[in-house]
């Protein structure tokens, strides 16, 4: 058996294999979709990305006969350890081929690092945030890949089983057709809402119309979203980078926000499937792939749930039903023929309820793994 080599990531070089890495990998898988290259690279660069301020971490390469045969980052998320008083380091952004003498050379690697830091448990996939792919997929390998997921091979599963790691917790994937009407229980809550008005519904009609309330609806997800595991809050450069990020594929008409009385309560953005067009440009935006991506954008199908947050002391009184149905209407109106849920931690009921409601059912599951130190 050759020798396997683990080196760090250091120079421009180094960090051009970790990124392209994963196409390799892949290359024999015409359904796998790859990641959009510019964000790989802000992704990576300490200058850019300022959740280096507040995280250690660790590239790694593995060579096999000199050729890259895998990569891992390693993470400390300071500012989540913290906030949760965890002593947990992260592993993330791994890929490697079927070879498990590589994935126990990176892991391994990713093991000592954590214990020198005076980590207890290593757990992952889980990167910067759960904002980033987490999770490995473990089910539902059949149906098709979405943005901001984990698109690993089944046999990633068996390799990080064979290191000894087991579930940490399980997020969840629904799909299922657009609702051709609403059940009654949703009806009633939008009668009693509009009855009363005390909540006001903001829609979007043009990108310029969204951009003043970007950063609140980011301030909003900060708020709503400290309960749910992974997150850490962006603080405002980040939130303007974030904003940055994504404003050039959202489709306005997608997202909705509730006041009361000038309070932003509530928010919920949904987007179009982007899949094929990252497909068809192979994730690269430059010069002419942005043009395929928004192409194929206004012809997809599927409406993809993306994000969604109600501050917590308005909870149970049917805000996230009224923004839930009038993006559903813009769906139908846009002749979007599916819903995907994105990922669902398996312990939001609530979420879960409503999915399931509407005729939505689990096709896909995804596991963050943890190992004790």
């Amino acid at each position: 058996m050759s020798e396997i080599i683990v080196k760090e990531v250091v120079s421009r070089r180094d960090l051009r294999d970790f990124i392209y890495l994963p196409e390799k990998v892949h290359r024999n898988e015409p359904d796998w979709l790859p990641p959009i290259y510019m964000d790989e690279w802000e992704l990576y660069d300490k200058k850019k990305n300022k959740s280096f301020g507040y995280a250690d971490a660790l590239l790694l390469l593995a060579f096999r006969d000199g050729k890259p045969a895998g990569r891992i980052m390693g993470l400390i998320n300071r500012r989540y350890n913290e906030i949760n008083n965890e002593t947990h380091g992260r592993f993330c952004f791994m890929e490697c081929y079927d070879d498990g003498d590589v994935f126990h050379a990176l892991i391994s690697r990713i093991e000592d690092w954590a214990r020198q830091n005076s980590m207890t448990k290593l757990v992952g996939p889980l990167g910067f945030s759960d904002k980033d792919p987490q999770g490995f997929q473990i089910e539902g390998f059949e149906y098709p890949q979405f943005i901001t997921s984990a698109n690993n091979s089944p046999y990633m599963v068996k390799l990080i089983e064979n290191e000894g790691y087991a579930k940490k917790i399980d997020l969840v994937n629904y799909l299922g057709d657009m609702p051709k009407e609403f059940p009654v229980v949703y009806e009633r809550v939008l009668e009693r809402i509009n009855r009363t008005q005390e909540f006001t519904i903001t829609e979007f009609p043009t990108k310029k119309k969204l951009k003043p309330y970007i950063l609140r609806v980011l301030e909003l997800m900060n708020d709503t979203f400290s309960e749910i595991y992974g997150f850490v809050p962006l603080n405002d450069k980040e939130k303007s980078d974030f904003a940055a990020r994504y404003m050039p594929i959202i489709d306005p008409k997608f997202i909705k926000v509730v006041e009361k009385d000038g309070q932003l309560i509530g928010f919920a953005i949904g987007l179009p499937d982007l899949s094929d067009g990252i497909k068809a440009c192979r994730g690269r935006l430059l010069p002419f792939g942005i043009l395929k991506v928004l192409r194929e954008s206004k012809r997809s199908k599927k409406l993809i749930m993306m994000l969604g947050g109600v501050r917590k002391e308005f909870r149970g009184k049917g805000i996230d039903v009224l923004m839930g149905v009038k993006i559903l209407q813009d769906g139908i109106n846009s002749r979007m023929e599916s819903l995907d849920s994105h990922l669902v931690l398996e312990d939001n009921l609530r979420m879960r309820g409503e999915y399931e409601r509407i005729g939505c059912k689990v096709v896909k599951k995804f596991r963050i793994f943890q190992k004790d130190l």
